[in-house]
């Protein structure tokens, strides 16, 4: 059988031809292909609690239990306090999702429902909805979903400001069935024309929607066409459809239709094949697992690539009989189909990444703060900088083994070890890696580092020397820089004075340090002579330092000041001692997202130019990348790509090191702008994937042990890395931004911290050799460090050439 529509999707007057194939098997191989092309081997849920508001209804649906009339309940509607406690319960057992169901408008019939609003100080039960939902959005943080049946254009654009998203499902399309001895007869709420025009409005209203049908109740199946249809056209004309639900009748005792047939596992999956054939491979296509009693894995294979909402607290109360499948049995149900369980948020990642165009500037934050980078659900409670301790939850993303299977994941995984330039779509896909796949990328990220540096990890006995947190530019991801606008955050205003550097210099080399790392905030009086003094002045108190010092934008700031060439300023240094350079400042190398993260700073090219600069005048240099901020994979990827392509030119990057987002104390952050850092499974696919793609240019990848705390640098040491930075003694850049390491991890730590993976270590030096024997004896003995004098601003000159301070009394620790 060929359908020679099925590169595009089918025009309406084609979908007819579904009808002549009566086996779904006929069409799953097709629908199967476009589920995987559109969704790889991901199959969603929503972790969600649910909150029945009110099961009053003025509808009266001849299958349906969850309607109640007065005599049959206690209370017309839940509490505030009510919602509030199941909530509050929900984001405990980590749900993300707060679905609302209740009836439509049951005011309009029962006046126990008008004057119990009255007494809450509602005039509807839309009203009341609007209230509670926001009280939850506010209190919990958990995003509403709102099924409250139909709305005007007035109520959609009042409640858009409470819910991400909203639903209404079609059913059917029939109006043969709103008729007398028809399952809709006596509910004017399920009048076809009156859905599609309340999804209409949602969709001029730009909300995302769930819909679909509900099939078994009376319908044909030509009719069930027509009604997939009459919703994808809609969706053609706003977007604004984000899953289609193709949901089966279940007979319900006490009903009308108690004694009706229910439609067979292959009628559901009939549809199911027809739906996504339909509507193509992006559209979400889903079916509720607890209504099913036959093998999930053939709801898979029919096409769905989501579960719908899965609750670990509450029943299904619009299905009460049969309840959630535990999420276990859920993810192990699901990789019997070759597929890995995500759970995703009650918007879809598509419109997570379109957020300022769907969601209401109030939802925004809340909505990001829940995400991952790709728009799914952010899964566990760990965060980069974190003290906090590892939870269970925290590993449900990141296994550490998993049944291999074929993917092109895995194929892409495979080519890269090649040593082959992977496209920017296909790095950013790499990203996505899950369960089977996230292990594999790891694991074979790690022989691959084994082959090119062997199982030696190294480190470096080094210390950081932040002259000043003073800076001209505002960057919105740091905490670190002080100016005007900056006072509330951490730690007062200063600026070290040469003379403390010079101590600071010393006492590093008297500790076994082979190396300074030098850099600070653009200060209004630093000019290139002020970078040629701090290096002089490291030289002239040790001169066997190496002095590793100057982010391209300070390299840039001091050739400017000058009025010379960056290459002119770079031989001017190197001259003073500069014996290599940090690639920070480098965040992500996409101008769109830096002109986000810091305007005013190097473009993506301008950032390029220095690093390759330095490297013509024989300066070497590292190269960073921040993620987890507002970056995309994609953005990821163009990252990576630049520095490949910056290797194979040069030859000058000696490590790349990862630097995940600490988001505790970012203004941007704290503004609502950015997300809470990557997930645990982005930062370890982040060190795998560089692995792989810059394979074999470079050499070293590094752990940040400042970001990621020493568990989880060890987890990264298994998954390509080979480096485990330096021991920094002080550093206040990261520990600024919230993080909750950083003052110094002493070598024998270092040394515990790799002996315990079962791997060699050595010390080294910045440039990868071997440390000499009388540092790493100088290193072993260290004597406490005397605390640094940061003097404040106001207590001296600026630095400059000739311009020093007296440095204040010492005290140790």
């Amino acid at each position: 059988m060929t359908f020679p529509w099925l590169e595009s999707r089918p025009a309406s007057e084609q979908c007819s031809e579904f009808l002549l194939h009566t086996d779904w098997r006929e069409l799953a191989t097709f629908a199967a292909r476009l589920r995987e092309q559109g969704w790889g081997t991901r199959v969603s849920y929503s972790r969600k609690v649910f909150v029945p508001l009110t099961q009053l209804c003025r509808d009266v649906c001849h299958y349906c239990t969850f309607a109640k009339t007065p005599g049959r309940l206690s209370k017309p509607y839940l509490s505030p306090e009510e919602v509030l406690r199941i909530a509050q319960d929900g984001a405990a057992l980590g749900c993300k999702e707060v679905l609302f169901t209740l009836g439509d408008q049951p005011e309009l019939r029962y006046a126990w429902a008008r004057d119990a609003l009255a007494e809450l100080g509602f005039a509807t039960t839309l009203a009341y909805l609007e209230h509670v939902a926001a009280l939850v959005l506010r209190k919990t943080g958990l995003l509403p979903h709102l099924n409250p049946g139909l709305m005007s254009a007035e109520d959609l654009a009042r409640l858009r400001h409470v819910a991400p998203s909203m639903g209404i499902m079609l059913e059917s399309a029939s109006e043969r069935l709103c008729e007398r001895g028809g399952p809709h007869y006596g509910s004017p709420d399920k009048l076809p024309a009156r859905r599609l025009e309340t999804l209409r409005l949602a969709g001029a209203a730009r909300i995302p929607m769930t819909s679909g049908i509900l099939i078994g109740i009376g319908e044909t199946r030509r009719e069930r066409i027509d009604a997939l249809l009459a919703l994808r056209d809609l969706s053609d004309r706003y977007g604004h459809l984000q899953e289609i639900i193709i949901q089966n009748f279940r007979a319900k005792p006490g009903t009308k239709m108690q004694h009706a047939p229910e439609p067979s596992n292959d009628e559901l999956c009939w549809t199911i094949a027809v739906a996504r054939l339909m509507f193509g491979a992006q559209m979400s296509i889903q079916a509720p697992p607890n209504l099913y009693d036959g093998d999930l894995t053939d709801l898979i294979a029919a096409g769905i690539n989501d579960w719908g909402g899965v609750s670990p607290l509450t029943p299904d109360h619009v299905n009460p009989e049969a309840p959630w499948p535990h999420l276990e049995q859920l993810a192990a149900q699901t990789a019997r189909a070759g597929c890995d369980l995500v759970e995703r948020l009650t918007v879809y990642p598509s419109y997570v990444r379109a957020r300022h165009e769907w969601l209401a500037d109030e939802l925004q934050t809340p909505v990001l703060r829940q995400s991952d980078g790709a728009g799914w659900a952010r899964v566990g409670r760990w965060c980069a900088g974190a003290a906090e301790p590892t939870y269970e939850d925290d590993y449900r993303d990141v296994p550490v083994s998993a049944v291999p299977r074929r993917s092109r994941i895995a194929d892409l995984v495979q080519r890269a070890t090649a040593g082959n330039e992977l496209a920017e779509s296909e790095i950013a896909e790499l990203f996505t890696a899950r369960g089977a796949d996230f292990v594999r990328a790891c694991e074979i990220a790690d022989q691959v580092r084994q082959q090119a540096v062997g199982d030696t990890v190294s480190y470096a006995v080094v210390r950081n020397i932040n002259y000043t947190n003073v800076c001209l530019y505002k960057c919105g991801f740091c905490a670190f820089s002080k100016g005007r606008t900056h006072e509330h955050l951490r730690g007062a205003p200063y600026l070290v004075d040469l003379d403390e550097i010079r101590r600071r210099v010393r006492e590093a080399w008297e500790r076994g340090g082979t190396e300074v790392c030098m850099q600070g905030g653009i200060h209004p009086s630093f000019t290139g002579h002020t970078y040629l003094e701090i290096c002089r002045a490291a030289k002239q108190a040790q001169p066997q330092i190496h002095i590793h010092a100057f982010s391209p934008l300070e390299v840039s700031h001091g050739a400017q000041t000058l009025g010379i060439s960056v290459q002119e300023f770079l031989i001017e240094l190197k001259r003073a001692g500069l014996g290599s350079l940090p690639g920070t400042a480098a965040e992500i190398l996409d101008d769109d997202v830096r002109r986000i993260l810091a305007p005013d700073k190097l473009s993506t090219q301008q950032w390029l130019d220095v690093v390759a600069e330095a490297h013509r005048v024989g300066l070497s240099t590292t190269a960073t990348i921040m993620f987890g901020h507002v970056e995309g994979y994609e953005h990821c990827a163009r990252h990576l790509l630049l520095l490949r392509r910056l290797q194979q030119v040069t030859g000058g990057l000696t490590e790349f090191v990862p630097l995940p987002f600490v988001h505790m104390e970012a203004p941007m952050y704290l503004r609502g702008r950015a997300r809470k850092g990557p997930t645990l499974r982005e930062t370890l696919l982040m060190h795998a994937v560089a692995r792989l793609v810059l394979h074999p240019l470079v050499s070293n990848v590094q752990v940040s042990w400042v970001k990621l705390g020493p568990q989880w640098a060890q987890r990264c040491l298994r998954a390509g890395a080979n480096d485990l930075g330096g021991t920094l003694m002080n550093e206040s850049i990261s520990r600024a931004a919230g993080a909750a390491h950083g003052q110094e991890l002493k070598p024998g730590q270092m040394q515990q911290l790799i002996a315990e993976l079962g791997r060699p270590c050595r010390q080294r030096t910045t440039l990868y050799h071997d440390a000499s024997s009388e540092q790493i004896e100088r290193a072993g003995c260290a004597a406490a460090l005397v605390k640094p004098y940061n003097a404040p601003l106001g207590s001296k000159t600026p630095l400059g050439p000739g311009r020093q301070a007296e440095s204040a009394p010492h005290v140790r620790y």
